[in-house]
């Protein structure tokens, strides 16, 4: 009894947390670009992790890596849950591409978009394009970038195929590929089953039996080598299947 009150009395600590830095974030969102410059996607780091404590997630690294992490890489990850739109900013120094929906959430989408974040209509041809050179203006810059492959929520276990995008950008800009593999111990909890709503969500995360997520950081990926972007995401497509066998099958 008394774990459970301390866990919940802590959980409200960071909910307090967290509702500060969010009204700090949101009106610093406001002020003109040059007066935040880098330093307002850094807090957006620092508040993606307070907002993982705050959900009571148990969120851990695994540098499964053999050779060392480059520094500039496109990073790329299965896409379970929504837990990842989070916490793959909390644990590194990405810009991530994320769907025009994100854009409308409250607050969430004015400090997305003002911290990087590109967002991209799934379903409009020309908003995929803007997306896709707009991810490869940032890599081109010198910044990382996250994709999902898979092209959004595809449950628990690796979607049939990869999109091709961040191979493509890959392949253009000479910057490797950094695959990512998240493992959700508790997967059907995790896994956003439609029509679940964003807080439906977030309220099954706090109440997990088993909290704890698995990120599993793989040896990047070069682009050299492969003949086109459809080689390169088929490779990567193989290597997630090759670790959805090791850790979910």
């Amino acid at each position: 009894m008394l774990r459970f009150i301390a866990k919940w009395l802590w959980l409200l600590w960071c909910w307090l947390e967290v509702s500060v830095f969010t009204l700090v974030l949101y009106a610093m969102s406001w002020l003109p670009a040059g007066m935040t410059g880098r330093y307002y996607h850094e807090l957006s780091r620092v508040w993606c992790r307070l907002f993982v404590m705050a959900l009571g997630i148990d969120l851990r690294l695994h540098q499964k890596n053999i050779k060392p992490l480059p520094d500039h890489y496109i990073l790329i990850a299965n896409h379970p849950s929504a837990l990842e739109d989070f916490a793959i900013p909390a644990l590194f120094d990405i810009y991530p591409l994320a769907k025009q929906g994100v854009r409308d959430w409250y607050f969430i989408g004015r400090m997305g978009a003002r911290s990087g974040t590109i967002f991209v209509k799934r379903d409009n041809r020309d908003s995929r394009r803007a997306a896709l050179e707009a991810l490869t203006a940032a890599v081109k810059d010198g910044r990382n970038i996250a994709v999902f492959p898979e092209g959004g929520c595809k449950g628990r276990r690796i979607y049939s195929s990869f999109q091709t995008g961040a191979f493509d950008i890959s392949i253009r800009t000479g910057v490797p590929i950094l695959p990512v593999f998240l493992h959700y111990e508790e997967q059907d909890t995790f896994e956003w089953h439609a029509p679940q709503t964003l807080l439906h969500k977030f309220w099954h995360y706090m109440t997990l039996k088993n909290n704890t997520a698995n990120y599993y950081v793989y040896d990047a990926i070069s682009p050299d080598g492969f003949a086109d972007k459809n080689a390169f995401a088929e490779h990567a497509h193989r290597q997630y299947l090759q670790w959805q066998q090791r850790y979910l099958d």
